[in-house]
């Protein structure tokens, strides 16, 4: 081991690990993976595949939905590997040394479909591609996930090191939305078919940049951290064993419950975006990306200022906090509209939108920053209650909670615009054409429907009990300081 490994294992031996500001700040690049770049395209990948090459959107949300059905899939197997490798860089780097040209590769082919393909063809290369990517990246995410729970133990300080990478996932975004409208789609727009394939090789190149960075950043400290003794029980008996001894923590449950939920709430929304904004809202494609920005600021603030309010309010009621902002977000404008009382329209949406975002950005910045940091309190008890550590398979449940939501929500997406009979395929012209039954039809998918599931999720949720008194009793359990 070199000696900068042995200060840091040195730095390890006590009871509260303390990262320096450069392991946070590189492990906080990993951030730009899903929340950054991958969450931001696949919104992109939905409307072209529908609106642009003319797939059925039932076609388009069934191939989105079984990627990430796949990547749900795997998501444990990986967890529990990384829980049990033991290697001279540690047990959570390799897979994602692994996984970072793979996820750039995938997401570049996601938007470079052969020229010519149509119907089932395409449906065909949609689908291996979302299962690609969506593999790779969890091959990256969840060991990265995973690791931040091992590289701080304090219950505070677990919030602040993910507002690290929640704040790199959000300038992620704004590049990869700021490339997008201003250069790509500045020109034709959305509807431009031509300009997605130099799109996803640019989102590729973010992605790939932000997770070499992060790799490099973070590889002496990870290598120094604890290793357990591999397990001699093979994957096929180790894994099932993990599984349901995770799912045997009330609060585990709870939070996986209320996540899926969660999730498919908003894999409904966002794929409904772009369709909203275009076609019921009547803004020009390259105003959308100031919508975005609002968003993203809000998000920013969220994650900010959710360490600060941990000092004074329970991580609990800080998620609850931004349920309610993200409902209000789908509800207020939505309402008005169905309601036929205030519809502004075209450059005058701009700004009733850039505040219904803020409001819903804020509410996902204290959900991004606070839930994660709740599942490692989960698995510290989880260690008290079974003597056996499981970040893996808890980061790797947030993860299959995650994508399962979002496949349950992108599929329903899809169909639902199949069900209203949205049209296949739409030129700048028709945009202004759209019935208003369909467009009426298209808000209430877009933004009441997931606030009723949102609503449900915030149900199943305040049953979670890990408390900071709660906590501080796990710590000193595990012999650590209080």
């Amino acid at each position: 081991m070199s000696t900068d490994a042995s200060n840091d294992a040195g730095a390890l031996s006590g009871a509260r690990r303390r990262p320096p500001i450069t392991v946070k700040l590189a492990y906080g690049l990993g951030g730009a993976v899903q929340n950054g770049g991958f969450d931001t395209a696949i919104g992109f990948a939905f409307f072209f595949y529908t609106a642009v090459l003319g797939l059925s959107a039932s076609l388009v949300g069934l191939a989105l939905a079984i990627g990430l059905l796949f990547d749900a899939l795997v998501d444990p197997f990986i967890g529990s590997w990384s829980d049990n490798l033991k290697t001279r860089l540690g047990r959570r780097l390799p897979p994602m040394l692994i996984a970072t040209p793979l996820v750039a590769v995938f997401m570049g082919l996601l938007f470079s479909p052969p020229p010519g393909l149509q119907g089932f063809a395409l449906f065909s290369w949609l689908t291996c591609m979302a299962i690609a990517a969506r593999g790779a990246m969890s091959l990256f995410n969840v060991p990265f996930l995973t690791l931040g729970a091992e590289l701080e133990t304090d219950y505070s300080a677990r919030t602040g090191l993910v507002m690290y990478r929640v704040i790199t996932g959000l300038g992620v975004t704004v590049m990869i939305t700021a490339v997008g409208y201003s250069f790509y789609f500045a020109e034709g727009g959305l509807l431009k078919a031509e300009s997605y394939p130099g799109f996803g090789w640019s989102v590729a190149a973010f992605l790939f940049t932000s997770m070499t960075l992060c790799c490099l950043g973070i590889y002496r400290f990870a290598a120094a951290l604890p290793q357990p003794a591999q397990s001699p029980a093979p994957m096929w008996k180790r894994l099932p064993e993990g599984v349901v001894e995770i799912f045997r923590n009330r609060s585990f449950r709870f939070l996986f419950v209320a996540a899926v939920l969660f999730y498919g709430s908003l894999g409904v929304n966002a794929s409904l975006n772009s369709h909203s904004f275009l076609f019921v809202w009547r803004m020009r494609s390259e105003t959308i990306q100031f919508v975005t920005y609002a968003f993203l600021l809000g998000t920013l603030l969220g994650g900010v200022s959710a360490p600060v309010f941990q000092r004074r309010l329970e991580k609990k009621h800080i998620v609850l906090i931004g349920f309610g902002l993200l409902i209000a977000n789908w509800l207020v404008l939505q309402g008005l509209k169905l309601a036929g009382l205030y519809v502004p329209l075209g450059d005058d949406a701009i700004l009733p939108m850039q505040i219904n975002s803020f409001t819903a950005g804020l509410g996902v910045g204290f959900i991004s920053v606070v839930y994660p940091s709740m599942m490692a309190d989960a698995a510290d008890e989880h260690e008290m209650l079974f003597h056996q550590r499981r970040e893996g398979l808890y980061f790797a449940g947030l993860g299959l909670a995650n994508n399962a939501g979002r496949s349950i929500g992108v599929m329903i997406a899809g169909f639902a615009l199949d069900l209203i009979s949205f049209p296949r395929t739409v030129s700048a012209e028709d945009v202004t054409v759209i019935p208003e039954t369909v467009q009426s039809q298209l808000v209430l998918i877009w933004g009441p429907l997931p606030s009723l599931v949102a609503i449900l999720s915030m149900v199943v949720f305040s049953s979670y009990a890990i408390t900071r008194a709660r906590h501080r009793e796990i710590s000193l359990a595990l012999g650590r300081h209080a």
